[in-house]
């Protein structure tokens, strides 16, 4: 069977689909505020997430298939390209397994809208796009309600990160601040439990006493977390590692502590 031709509107058969040569809209030529998804899982839960703002879908044929019916649902247009066409407009060496859509970026939060009773994760200097979007997937996966993170020294929340992130991008909602340190002294105000998470803390993380509210703080890689940072924790704790290598890569290290602080809060009833 040959290739659907495009009718004179662009359109191909009876899905929507539209043409690779249909002009794009000048609003969105325009537009500088465009965030790339890549990678499937990606690309389909920015589709079902009714926050997200989406732009224009490029897929494959076969892709395409797959998403017609969450791409139907919000009313988005999709391009059919080849395989080759679209890695030219992806970002160089991006596995997008033959999707790449254009969304606007997510809005973050303010620090007033995270819940009373909440459980944050909180990074300080983490910029390693992989590892922030491997701490919001297992992030999505624990129920995380934020990311508070700071404006500079952060990656951009689109592309590799949230392919990374495998749909947990459309889950946690990013609260980006100017000063972390201030950041921290109000969730105290607020009645938060700030337990920095450090390789050589007092006390391991299993021994501590945990009820929600609580944001769980992580440092970038080597450095760890900044002095201001440090002094504005409740507690600082450590991992238990009865192996020779004492700390982890610190995505590693988030799912470990996130294992622990859910385990505790259940058996607390929280």
């Amino acid at each position: 069977m040959g290739e659907e031709r495009p009718d004179s509107k662009g359109a191909v058969g009876e899905k929507g689909l539209a043409h690779a040569g249909r002009s794009v809209r000048s609003e969105d030529r325009d537009a500088s505020d465009v965030a790339q998804i890549f990678g499937f899982h990606s690309v389909e839960a920015a589709l079902r997430a009714p926050r997200r703002k989406l732009i224009r879908l490029y897929a494959t044929q076969a892709a395409a298939t797959r998403l017609a019916g969450e791409a139907a649902a919000r009313g988005i247009e999709t391009v059919v390209l080849a395989n080759e066409e679209i890695s030219r407009r992806a970002p160089r060496e991006a596995v997008h397994q033959g999707v790449l859509l254009e969304a606007r970026p997510l809005a973050p939060i303010d620090l007033s809208e995270l819940p009373d009773r909440g459980l944050v994760i909180v990074l300080d200097q983490v910029t390693d796009p992989q590892n922030v979007g491997a701490i919001l997937r297992t992030g999505a996966a624990f129920a995380v309600d934020a990311l508070v993170t700071t404006e500079r020294h952060s990656p951009q929340f689109s592309g590799a990160l949230a392919k990374s992130a495998s749909g947990g991008l459309e889950h946690v909602p990013i609260c980006s601040v100017v000063n972390l340190a201030r950041a921290l002294q109000e969730l105290g105000d607020r009645g938060y439990l700030r337990v920095g998470l450090d390789s050589e803390g007092p006390q391991t993380l299993e021994a501590l006493s945990l009820s929600r509210p609580i944001a769980l703080a992580l440092g970038a890689e080597g450095r760890g977390l900044r002095r201001l940072t440090r002094e504005n924790c409740d507690v600082l704790a450590r991992l238990e590692m009865p192996g020779p290598i004492k700390s982890l890569n610190v995505s590693n290290a988030c799912a470990v502590a996130l294992t622990i602080v859910d385990s505790k809060l259940r058996a607390a009833g929280h």
